[in-house]
């Protein structure tokens, strides 16, 4: 898709990668929670909106999840997990990258480094819509006391409130919503304004993500920190698909509980879950401490 510089961001990107990262996992964690405790005493807190905190736990009220799906492990216990010195899990990047990997290559694009990722650029302007979701992920270096990677880029896509993906299903060929680059700011954070993902058959609402060393590695093949994703809460996911406009995802989200998820079931996503706060009426926030 030939796209026209845009404006603001200036900044095409060349990419080649070959496939980039397969899954690791560590099987058989299993935190008390005076280990949690001491975990997190040592844990960035994420950030959320506006640089404060991001609340612990998930709004509540509406529709309660699904008793087949399961909410996974507390906010408190994912943060502490994914805090200091713990790593954080390496996954597959899924067969709808656009990175060059498996057939489009977005970061090719002048236009793809922005935060809001809600619209296509380039020759499109469609705007997808959706529940408001803004998520923060904070890069640590667990090397060095996890310090925060200031500098470094992070690459994120997900599919919309049908489940659909930009660039590869029928109909969205010519589209590249839901997809953008940031780089990491001082504390080491990237922040993306988007919409609440939706669900599909055999996955649970997810966000993916690459994380490259440098903005200028990613125009070149250059090295790849981490590949992974974030889970969202299973309550959040409840109360945004019983609003209008995610009738399909209400339909699918039963279908695939945490514990099934290809990706997080192994350890009920006990990192990679993030803490959301917010409500359908207002939108949401997520924020998730990725370690490298």
């Amino acid at each position: 898709m030939a796209c026209a510089p845009h404006p603001d961001h200036d900044r095409g990107l060349e990419f080649d990668l070959a496939t980039l990262l397969s899954r690791r996992r560590t099987l058989g964690l299993f935190l008390g929670a005076g280990a949690a405790a001491a975990l997190a005493a040592c844990t960035p807190a994420p950030i959320g909106q506006g640089g404060a905190p991001a609340s612990s736990a998930a709004a509540t009220g509406g529709a309660a999840a699904p008793a087949a799906t399961g909410a996974g492990p507390s906010p408190a216990v994912t943060r502490a997990l994914a805090g200091c010195g713990t790593g954080f899990p390496g996954e597959a990047a899924g067969p709808f990258t656009a990175d060059g990997s498996n057939g489009p290559n977005v970061l090719e694009e002048s236009g793809v480094v922005r935060r809001d990722i809600t619209s296509s650029f380039g020759s499109s302007s469609t705007t997808v819509q959706g529940v408001p979701l803004e998520f923060t992920l904070t890069l640590l270096d667990g090397a060095n006391g996890c310090r925060p990677l200031a500098g470094a880029a992070v690459y994120a896509w997900h599919c919309d409130r049908d489940g659909r993906y930009s660039l590869y299903d029928a109909g969205l060929e010519n589209e590249n919503f839901l997809r953008g680059v940031q780089e990491a700011d001082g504390r080491g954070r990237v922040t993306f304004t988007t919409v609440f993902p939706g669900a599909y058959n055999g996955r649970w609402p997810h966000i993916h993500f690459e994380v490259f060393e440098s903005m200028k590695n990613t125009t070149g093949a250059g090295r790849v920190l981490k590949v992974s994703q974030l889970a969202l809460p299973g309550d959040a996911c409840s109360k945004v698909y019983a609003t209008a406009g995610y009738g399909r995802s209400r339909r699918n989200f039963p279908n695939t509980p945490l514990a099934q998820d290809g990706v997080f079931g192994d350890d009920g996503g006990i990192r990679q879950l993030a803490a959301v706060s917010g409500s359908p009426s207002k939108g949401y926030t997520a924020s998730l401490n990725v370690t490298i």
